[in-house]
């Protein structure tokens, strides 16, 4: 068994097809089939099944390929201390970014990186929490950001900032003339949520104690998008909860957007990486331009209470 051989089942595992792997690796493809042949049978199993189309792992072979690219990481990242690159920015960066965060966040800080640092190339996925997570753990993403606490002994979480839980209210709510807004004045019939799987709609959903089955609406939706669930609501149709950055811009001119009682409900945003990624200088970079270019409001500190979201 050798690297290049694992990087060979790597390659054909991503590309899905032996001409394109090859292509890739600089081989011809009949010496890529050749070294992927010569693997299974060393190790005793078919890492790929050629009756599938595309073509697909095996279950075995699903779990080698994991490890594979753990080890072919670890190579990669030994390889950077020892030529000192670890504080080397050049190159391409895969970073994946929740969607309730890309279009408020992205905007702030990415301008900076871009113009500060014109080798480094970032290559930006909006991706679920969960998908983030399974990425990183298996080297499929560089970095991710994202709300924690994650609870993976695999990646490495790096504190940025917090960002409160906002009440997004129709022009006339009576809860506009309550005097303290707490999660117990929330009736959860009226709350509007993200579809499944976005960490926002489960930090929702307990932040709000919503416990028991919710009464059928006269709709049924389900959305992404942070901006249509404010539409909804500028609609009349229900209240819904937003984070901060989503109305930095309309906090000042919109008094039906109200903050919760301190200590305010609030997620952490952090950025993730594989704990074996070495690029302690790029971690820098993008922390420090994130924090740096935040609105006032989220800089300063306050009292936060953080909601997770598992």
């Amino acid at each position: 068994m050798t690297l290049q051989q694992l990087e060979y089942i790597v390659a054909l595992d991503e590309e899905k097809n032996f001409v394109r792997a090859s292509q890739r690796c600089n081989v011809t493809q009949p010496t890529l089939t050749m070294q992927v042949k010569k693997l299974e049978n060393e190790i005793g199993f078919r890492i790929f099944d050629r009756t599938k189309k595309p073509l697909g792992t095996t279950s075995l072979g699903d779990h080698f390929v994991a490890r594979a690219r753990q080890l072919l990481s670890g190579v990669n990242d030994m390889k950077v201390m020892v030529q000192g690159e670890i504080e080397s920015v050049k190159g391409d960066f895969r970073l994946g970014i929740i969607p309730t965060l890309a279009p408020y966040l992205l905007p702030l800080f990415l301008p900076d990186i871009t113009e500060r640092y014109p080798e480094t190339h970032l290559i930006i996925e909006e991706l679920q929490s969960g998908e983030i997570i399974d990425r990183l753990k298996n080297n499929l993403l560089d970095l991710g950001l994202l709300a924690s606490p994650l609870y993976e002994k695999q990646i490495r979480e790096i504190s940025i900032f917090y960002e409160p839980f906002l009440l997004y209210l129709p022009v006339n709510d009576p809860l506009l003339k309550v005097d303290e807004i707490t999660p117990e004045v929330l009736h959860p019939d009226h709350l509007l949520l993200l579809a499944e799987g976005h960490c926002f709609r489960s930090q929702a959903l307990n932040l709000c104690h919503v416990g028991r089955k919710r009464k059928d609406r006269r709709f049924t939706y389900s959305s992404g998008s942070i901006e249509a669930l404010k539409g909804l609501v500028d609609k009349r149709m229900g209240y819904t909860l937003v984070p901060e950055l989503s109305v930095s811009h309309e906090l000042k001119v919109k008094p039906s957007i109200r903050r919760f009682a301190k200590p305010e409900p609030s997620r952490e945003i952090c950025l993730a990486c594989h704990v074996a990624f070495s690029r302690e200088k790029l971690i820098e970079i993008i922390r420090d331009s994130i924090q740096k270019h935040l609105p006032y409001n989220l800089k300063r500190s306050r009292n936060f209470i953080r909601i997770r979201w598992q």
